[in-house]
């Protein structure tokens, strides 16, 4: 944090009580994130910042009527893409929920739109009462078994670094190359090393051999652990463990309990991908806080793994605590176990109090033209949907884990037509497709998949991590088709479709993947998808279109697909949807 002469010598002269702070909080109660204690004390706060714990007089005086002062909370690693809404609107929903600073990792955009897209991220994340802090994206695309809108080298990520916002390297998830210490990533690897930054890891299904070759590169962090004993591994080859709760991938009952006291330094929260009705329902990371607690977490322990853990981690030396020489971000809490909080503080100001932001609107710029127009697909039949199955009536197929990142490969029976797959609601067996929506290329990738749950008509998104090319599922080809092209029309975005109807649609213009307009028209239009999707017949306890969007990530197990067709991760290749 820059400091000037003046500034210095005005806060040390409240500190040593010679003149009077700008702003002093009397009557709370402190948390304590070093020794996991309750305090009292005044807080006296100057130029944003904590100069001192009292007694201490100040211009203002604000009266926490003995509520509970915690830091406010920081989001270890986030896609503020998956939100759907702009950085700048997405503030507005995660503040009055506590946080206050985010990692953020756009590498969503970046696949998209390269440069641009990053470029777009910060401009919009400039000048709110949002710290977004960013890692550059180091996998775009995140494998060469895919096409994506573009390619990030070491070359096009340098420059960034010399933002006051960029902290580092985001997660490295094609371990192959690292693993044969190719110059795609090595080179990027090298950039930030000289610039003293962090380099975040994705470790989704390796064994401890990766581990050791992750750390040997200097990568600290993995938020892709599942198991305890997955946790335990990267704990004890002193990686920093991100326990994740987003929208599909729910970690934390599962990893929760192997945090204790002796170790939890070393663990922080985060979100990683979550929808923006999730987070107006249940929160950020004051969500991660109340579950933990909830799962037997000391309240203090909880908290301070939402703050200064997390600030300590990204090397955020300002933030994370209540103390001097630490920003004055901070929450009032009406108690510890719900972690109910009654008012928000951004540098010492109000910026949200009973669940609403406070203040003037958020300045945001708008995107370019060219973000705006990123569908763009060959003409397409339902002759190009088949798949031929010629030898067997055997295939290969997706199967759906409810509520996680990763699948299952099942070989079963299917019904074969005229030498073409034909789905079987019965047989719990849809089509999946992905349509290249980039560079014109006429590539589809075809699969079968088991799990959705849906009955009849089929669904279709441009949300397709980590490449975002177009991909739907369904019952039919003729519903199938009808779904690509309502996405083409609308520019990206989500679309229910059936018997030929769009029956609920979400446009998302920016890059295929966030909305031009506020948090409220995009949960609007996630609860009229909703409703739709009953409409077809989908009846279970997962989010469909999320689940949808991270069947195209070739580098989650065990089988995904994509554009060039059904890729198996436990061999990284392709496989053919024919089963041998």
């Amino acid at each position: 944090m820059k400091l000037s002469k003046q500034t210095l010598k005005k806060q040390i002269a409240v500190a040593n009580h010679e003149r009077p702070a700008d702003l002093v909080i009397k009557n709370g109660q402190l948390v304590d994130v070093f020794n996991l204690e309750i305090t009292e004390g005044d807080i006296a706060i100057s130029d944003g910042m904590i100069v001192g714990i009292g007694p201490f007089e100040g211009k203002q005086v604000i009266d926490a009527d003995n509520r509970y002062i915690c830091p406010s909370f920081i989001d270890g690693h986030v896609h503020i893409e998956s939100s759907m809404v702009t950085p700048a609107e997405f503030s507005k929903v995660v503040i009055p929920h506590g946080v206050t600073t985010v990692i953020t990792d756009p590498h969503e955009i970046g696949n998209v739109a390269g440069t641009e897209g990053i470029q777009f991220m910060l401009d919009n994340s400039e000048n709110i009462p949002l710290d977004v802090f960013c890692m550059l994206p180091s996998s775009v695309p995140a494998t060469p078994f895919e096409n994506s809108g573009a390619e990030l080298l070491a070359p096009d990520l340098k420059p960034f670094y010399s933002h006051d916002r960029v902290l580092g390297l985001a997660e490295v998830m094609d371990y192959p190359s690292l693993q044969r210490t190719q110059n795609s990533i090595i080179d990027k690897i090298i950039d930030v090393s000289m610039e003293e930054g962090k380099i975040d890891g994705h470790l989704a299904g390796l064994n401890s051999d990766a581990i050791n070759i992750y750390r040997s590169a200097g990568i600290t962090t993995d938020h892709e652990c599942h198991t305890a004993s997955e946790a335990k591994e990267r704990l004890k080859r002193g990686m920093y463990l991100l326990i994740r709760e987003g929208s599909v991938a729910k970690d934390l009952s599962s990893l929760i309990g192997v945090v204790t006291e002796k170790n939890a330094r070393r663990c922080l929260f985060c979100t990683d991908d979550k929808h923006i009705d999730d987070l107006i329902k249940d929160g950020s990371i004051d969500h991660n806080v109340r579950l933990a607690i909830k799962e037997g977490v000391d309240p203090l322990l909880a908290i301070s793994m939402a703050t200064i853990n997390a600030a300590e981690c990204y090397g955020l030396s300002t933030k994370g605590a209540i103390a001097p020489g630490y920003e004055a971000d901070f929450l009032l809490l009406d108690d510890l176990d719900s972690i109910k909080i009654a008012e928000v503080y951004k540098k010492g100001q109000l910026v949200a109090k009973s669940g609403k932001v406070i203040g003037d609107g958020i300045p945001e710029s708008a995107p370019s033209e060219s973000l705006t127009n990123t569908v763009k697909i060959q003409p397409l039949s339902e002759k190009d949907l088949r798949i031929p199955l010629h030898e067997s009536n055997k295939a290969n197929i997706i199967e759906i884990i409810p509520n996680s990142l990763r699948t299952s490969k099942v070989t079963e029976t299917v019904t074969v037509e005229d030498g073409s797959f034909t789905p079987s609601i019965t047989m719990d067996q849809l089509k999946i497709c992905v349509i290249e929506r980039h560079h014109h290329t006429g590539n589809i990738g075809r699969g079968i998949l088991k799990g959705l749950g849906i009955k009849q008509g089929a669904i279709a998104t441009t949300v397709a991590h980590d490449s975002h090319n177009i991909v739907a599922a369904g019952t039919n080809d003729s519903d199938l088709l009808s779904a690509v092209h309502a996405l083409e029309e609308l520019n990206g975005g989500l679309v229910v479709v059936k018997e030929g109807n769009v029956i609920a649609s979400l446009a998302l213009p920016i890059a295929g993947l966030l909305s031009d307009g506020d948090s409220d028209t995009v949960y609007n239009g996630l609860h009229m998808i909703k409703s739709a999707l009953t409409e077809v017949g989908f009846e279970g306890n997962f989010n469909p279109f999320l689940t949808l969007s991270f069947l195209t990530l070739p580098v989650i197990p065990s089988i995904k697909i994509t554009d060039l067709g059904l890729f198996d991760v436990e061999s990284f290749q392709h496989i053919s949807v024919e089963a041998e």
